[in-house]
C-alpha cells in the first residue's frame, strides 16, 4: 500500500512538471526541485501516517510550484527560427492617379517602380487571371502582391496588411458602412462572356467597378466588419478571365497553395505572431485530401474511410505534438479562400494559433474547376 501511494505521488509530480518538458528549456535550468519533491514524499510516507504524508506532500508541492515559477522567471527568453526584427512601414501617400494605392503603388506603374520601392519579388506564382502574382515582403512584413501586363505595367494589386492609401477617406480598418458611403452600392453580379454570375452577399467582401478597375474590399467580421484586405485589378485583367473559376493546371495548383501560405503568414504578422515554415511532407498529405474530396465529391475533415486529419498525418509519418486542419471549397482563389477562413471562428483560430510552427497546403480541382483547399498546421 505504501509503495502504491508513493508511485501515485511521483506520478502526480511528473504530471506537474510535464509542460516544462514539452517546451525547449535552457541548459542552465536547475531541475533539482523534481528530485527534492520525490525525496520529501518518500520520507513522509516512511515516517508517519497517511494524513501526515499528504500534508507534507502538499507543502512540498507548493514549494515545488514556487521553485518552478522562479525558474521560468529567471530563464533567458528563448528565440525561434522565424523571429524577426520589426520592419518600418513605408510612409503612405495619397494616390496621384488611381482611387487606391498599395505600398504607394498604383495600377499602371511599371515593374521598375515597384522594384525601386520594394526590391525583388520573394515569389512569383500563377493566379486565377492567368498571370503571376509577384509577392513582395520583408519576412512577411510590408506584404503585398502585384501582377503585370505584357508591358510590365501593374495591372493587379493585393494586400492584407496596413499598406492601403486612397484619395478617399478610406484605409485599413475603415468600416463597411464607410466604404459603401464613399463607393456606393457594391456589384451584385459580374458578366463573364455570355454568362452573368451572381455574387455572394454574406458581408465578407464587396466588389466595386470604378474608373476602369475592379476593387474588392474584404471585411473582418470578427473586427466589427472593418477593412482587412484589398484587391485592385484592371478591367482588362478581369475581362480576360472568361469564367469565375480558372481552368485547372499544375501551375495554378502550385500558385494557389503558395499564395495561401503567403497570405496566411502575412495575416499572422499583422496579428503579432511568428510566421510559419513551409513543410513539404505535410503539404503532400494535404494535397491528397484535397484530391480525394474533389474526385469523390465530399467536403469533410474525415474522409470516406473515416480517417481524420491526424490519422492521415500518422499514416504519412508526420511527427507532431499539436496539429489542426482548415478546409475551404468553391472560392475563386487562394485570396478569397483565406479571407473566408479568417471569418470562420474555428478556422481563424488555427490560422492565428501561436503554438503552430509549420504549415503545408494542398489544392485540387473538381470537374467544375472549383478548387478544394486543405491547410495542415502543426508543431512538434
Amino acid at each position: 500500500m505504501r509503495k502504491l501511494l508513493l508511485l501515485i505521488v511521483i506520478a502526480f509530480g511528473l504530471f506537474l512538471s510535464k509542460p516544462m518538458w514539452e517546451d525547449q528549456i535552457p541548459e542552465s535550468v536547475n531541475l533539482s526541485a523534481v528530485s527534492d519533491l520525490s525525496d520529501r514524499a518518500t520520507a513522509a510516507f516512511e515516517g508517519g501516517s497517511i494524513q501526515n504524508a499528504w500534508e507534507s506532500l502538499l507543502e512540498s508541492m507548493t514549494d515545488f510550484i514556487i521553485e518552478i515559477d522562479e525558474i521560468i522567471q529567471d530563464a533567458p527568453e528563448l528565440s525561434t527560427e522565424n523571429e524577426t526584427a520589426a520592419v518600418e512601414r513605408p510612409d503612405l501617400t495619397v494616390p496621384s492617379e488611381e482611387l487606391f494605392a498599395i505600398h504607394n503603388i498604383e495600377l499602371g506603374q511599371t515593374k521598375a517602380d515597384v522594384e525601386a520601392a520594394a526590391g525583388q519579388a520573394s515569389r512569383s506564382s500563377m493566379n486565377e487571371f492567368g498571370v503571376n502574382w509577384h509577392a513582395y515582403h520583408e519576412q512577411y512584413q510590408n506584404f503585398f502582391m502585384v501582377s503585370y501586363n505584357g508591358e510590365n505595367e501593374v495591372n493587379g494589386l493585393f494586400t492584407n496588411q496596413d499598406l492601403i492609401s486612397s484619395s478617399l477617406p478610406l484605409e485599413m480598418g475603415s468600416t463597411r458602412d464607410e466604404v459603401r458611403a464613399e463607393l456606393g452600392e457594391p456589384l451584385s453580379s459580374i458578366q463573364k462572356g455570355f454568362v452573368r454570375y451572381e455574387l455572394q452577399d454574406d458581408g465578407e467582401y464587396d466588389l466595386f467597378s470604378f474608373d476602369g478597375a475592379y476593387v474588392t474590399v474584404f471585411y473582418d467580421q470578427h473586427e466589427n466588419n472593418t477593412v482587412t484586405a484589398l484587391q485592385v485589378v484592371s478591367e482588362d485583367l478581369e475581362d480576360q478571365r472568361d469564367a469565375l473559376y480558372a481552368a485547372p493546371s499544375a501551375e495554378l495548383e502550385e500558385g494557389f497553395k503558395y499564395q495561401l501560405f503567403d497570405v496566411t503568414n502575412a495575416a499572422r504578422v499583422m496579428h503579432g505572431l511568428d510566421t510559419l515554415q513551409w513543410d513539404e511532407a505535410v503539404s503532400e498529405t494535404a494535397r491528397k485530401h484535397s484530391a480525394d474530396m474533389a474526385e469523390n465529391r465530399f467536403f469533410s475533415h474525415d474522409n470516406l474511410d473515416g480517417e481524420s486529419p491526424f490519422d492521415r498525418m500518422d499514416a504519412d509519418g508526420i511527427r507532431y505534438r499539436v496539429a489542426g486542419e482548415n478546409l475551404a471549397y468553391g472560392q475563386y482563389s487562394a485570396i478569397f479562400a483565406h479571407e473566408g477562413l479568417m471569418n470562420s471562428l474555428g478556422h481563424r483560430e488555427n490560422i492565428l494559433k501561436p503554438e503552430y510552427g509549420y504549415l503545408g497546403v494542398g489544392v485540387d480541382f473538381n470537374t467544375e474547376n472549383q478548387p478544394f483547399f486543405t491547410e495542415l498546421f502543426f508543431n512538434n
